[in-house]
């Protein structure tokens, strides 16, 4: 027998079919077995998705959020905990351990210098004129502990070199930053070893970009430098006089930014940073009063004068300084 429908309102005309429901596409109808995420899970979800769509400031908004910070070359990244972002202390506490002490023994004496950690298993970056013709060169760490080191690679032109723990593991690698986005003005924090102080924190400002510093590449008058009394004081030149020293006749000019954090001998290969704890620099020269040049005042110490090697030329020539770099 077969079934009859009648429109409604309308008795007299049968309808073939039953009445249908108003149709929905599949992708349209909720599916029972998918729940709706909730609680945190779910907020961090909206967070994410959110972030998204301010493009370049997704992985800071994430990190902010779950409180966890990932190593980055962006100057976007926050290495100083939350609760102490923007000051010295936040920083000094967040990048020392990433520090170190530089000692080499010379043949005319000794040199005592810094140097920034960026690998856990001991690699370290200082500067050429720390290192420099050392038959031994012994680091310690902020924790107190000793390691032999050896030498990997030096470009004298840059004033750079790369040197390796011996035995070491587990160690905090700094957070190199980005040069190309400092700028004057902008709070800087200085840390190294100036006379031998192992972990002294300094801070100042930028004072200027792209100062052309002439150094010494001549191995003979590094040493001669270094190993007077163990001073570190390093020789070079800006607009046209002489600092600290004879430079020599073999010299390399790099661009260099300018500060006024308190930079003495023994900061060479230190780290400078940005407040976010980010590595913006190589500390290599320093003005000292103490010089015998003939602008210099009378007394002792930091005038405001030090210079750093930028981030970004540093981490330029890292190929370079693994493959044994350059000598001369």
């Amino acid at each position: 027998m077969t079934e009859t429908y009648r429109r409604s309102g309308d008795d007299s005309q049968p309808c073939p079919h039953p009445p249908q429901p108003p149709y929905l596409p599949d992708a349209a109808l909720p599916d029972p077995k998918k729940k709706r995420l909730r609680g945190p899970a779910g907020l961090i979800a909206a967070v994410a998705v959110a972030a998204a769509a301010v493009g370049g400031g997704t992985a800071y908004a994430f990190q902010e959020f779950t409180g966890s910070a990932t190593a980055s070359s962006s100057t976007s990244t926050t290495v100083v905990p939350s609760s102490k972002k923007g000051t010295v202390s936040g920083v000094a506490e967040a990048v020392s351990p990433s520090i170190v002490e530089v000692n080499a023994t010379l043949g005319s004496g000794s040199s005592t210098g810094s140097g920034v950690i960026i690998t856990g298993d001991g690699e370290i970056v200082t500067n050429n004129h720390v290192v420099s013709g050392a038959s031994s060169v012994k680091v310690s760490t902020s924790d107190g502990k000793t390691y032999t080191a050896e030498v990997v690679g030096t470009d004298a032109k840059k004033d750079l070199a790369l040197i390796k723990l011996k035995n070491a593991s587990g160690l905090k690698a700094a957070t190199l930053g980005d040069s190309e986005g400092v700028k004057v003005g902008d709070d800087v924090v200085a840390i190294g070893s100036p006379e031998g102080l192992t972990g002294t924190v300094t801070s100042g400002i930028v004072s200027a970009l792209a100062r052309d510093v002439t150094v010494s590449t001549d191995e003979d008058q590094q040493q001669q430098q270094q190993g007077s009394g163990g001073s570190g004081e390093w020789p070079f030149e800006f607009g046209g006089q002489e600092f600290n020293g004879d430079t020599g006749s073999s010299k390399t000019t790099y661009k260099a930014i300018q500060t006024d954090a308190s930079l003495n001998p023994g900061n060479s290969g230190g780290a400078l940073i940005d407040m976010n704890g980010n590595i913006i620099g190589i500390n290599s020269a320093m003005y000292s009063s103490s010089s015998q040049s003939s602008t210099s005042s009378s007394g002792n110490g930091s005038v405001g004068l030090g210079f750093a090697i930028p981030i970004n030329t540093v981490k330029a020539d890292l190929d370079t300084l693994r493959a044994g770099g350059t000598s001369t």
